[in-house]
């Protein structure tokens, strides 16, 4: 259990070996390059910035930045997410990132599969949060790829989340299968697919974490509420995550989170060949220096 992010960035600096090296496409932005640079100063990691080259070392030099060319990547005028797929792709960066570019020529490349970056099964997006007023940080899950997913993607995408909370340090994650109601309804899907993820969780179809659902927000974050409304759950109040029924619940709870509840965020894409940084235009240097210290903690971890 990580009790905030300060602890996740102390976690990813521990790190005896050598530093992963981050592409990232679209670096022409101070945020973009204050993140990187603020990860390779906590020795957490190496960025590798693609994009126009006249554009990122201005901003180095705006920033009294001592960085060499050889950790600049020109784009040249192509689509700085092929080429920084290409450095994946080639060995030369352990962890992909979205910096100024849209999703959709971030994401193009990636999931071609002549580039080779796609894994077996789904790409799904884990989502860490420090919430003011929850002892630990919390996990979401999907938010950011999947549109409506199947029982069977829920399955992937539990996979994918346990996989990266796992490398983080959690030892069996005790995950929510949230939805608005706590009963299984036949006529409301994704109250099915909550108690069927639990059954499957049961039978240890789905292992390395503890799942309960249908489960409601109130009574999966508060203990009290659960015991009010005679609802029998030990993690009430201690889960570490929810597996959400859909990407427009994930979108809305995060933006809650975000920006109404003073939540801080950082998040990846797992699935993939590589942890992949997806990170919002709009998101700042911290939720950025976040995501790589999670990014470069997960590939550190699971390339033991």
């Amino acid at each position: 259990m990580l009790k905030d992010f300060a602890e996740l960035v102390r976690k990813a600096t521990d790190n005896p070996g050598k530093m992963s090296v981050v592409a990232i496409a679209g670096a022409g932005d101070k945020s973009v390059v204050d993140s990187g640079l603020k990860a390779r100063e906590a020795g957490i990691a190496e960025p590798l910035f693609v994009g126009d080259y006249t554009v990122i070392r201005r901003i180095l030099d705006e920033e009294g930045a001592d960085i060499p060319d050889a950790m600049i990547v020109d784009a040249g005028g192509e689509n700085p997410a092929q080429v920084a797929v290409d450095q994946v792709r080639e060995s030369r960066a352990d962890v992909l990132m979205k910096g100024m570019v849209d999703s959709k020529s971030f994401l193009g490349p990636l999931v071609k599969r002549e580039n080779g970056l796609r894994g077996e099964g789904m790409m799904s997006h884990v989502a860490l949060f420090e919430i003011p007023g929850y002892h630990k940080l919390f996990m979401t899950s999907d938010g950011g790829m999947i549109l409506y997913p199947d029982l069977d993607t829920k399955v992937q995408i539990v996979n994918n989340a346990v996989k990266a909370l796992h490398a983080l340090g959690w030892d069996e994650p005790k995950l929510a299968a949230v939805c608005h109601v706590e009963e299984e309804n036949p006529k409301i899907q994704v109250t099915v697919d909550g108690a069927e993820l639990q059954r499957m969780n049961e039978r240890g179809e789905i292992t390395g974490c503890r799942i309960v659902g249908p489960i409601s927000y109130d009574c999966a974050m508060s203990r009290e509420i659960a015991e009010h409304k005679g609802y029998d759950c030990p993690y009430s109040g201690d889960f570490d995550g929810f597996i959400l029924p859909d990407i427009v619940a994930g979108n809305i709870l995060g933006k809650c989170l975000t920006v109404t509840a003073g939540a801080k965020m950082a998040g990846v894409v797992m699935g993939a060949k590589v942890p992949v940084i997806l990170a919002s235009r709009g998101s700042d240097a911290d939720e950025k220096f976040n995501s790589i210290a999670m990014a470069a903690l997960i590939t550190r971890e699971l390339g033991k």
